[in-house]
């Protein structure tokens, strides 16, 4: 898979709200209720990072979550990225 060009990947953000792209990733922060909802979907997100086997560079403190999604193969942000990422979009709303 080939990593996008900077102006492909604005190009897609604009379908992305809530992501934006910046050191050679695509980045979101997502607050929650709680630590056990954040968990929650941290654990739905990897179920489906695992059958993608594209797996997001992520943090969490108590009902916060940052992810940041790459394609370290590729050397960039690739479609796989943009999959990935809607599937979170999805997962979260």
């Amino acid at each position: 898979m080939k990593a996008l060009t900077e102006q492909e990947i604005k190009d897609r953000l604009v379908d992305f709200q809530d992501w934006e792209y910046h050191e050679n990733a695509i980045h979101t922060s997502i607050e929650f209720r709680d630590f056990k909802d954040a968990f929650s979907v941290m654990t739905r997100i990897a179920f489906e990072a695992e059958k993608m086997n594209h797996h997001p560079d992520w943090s969490n403190v108590y009902n916060s979550l940052s992810i940041s999604l790459s394609t370290h193969d590729a050397g960039g942000v690739t479609e796989k990225d943009f999959e990935l990422a809607a599937i979170i979009d999805s997962l979260v709303s």
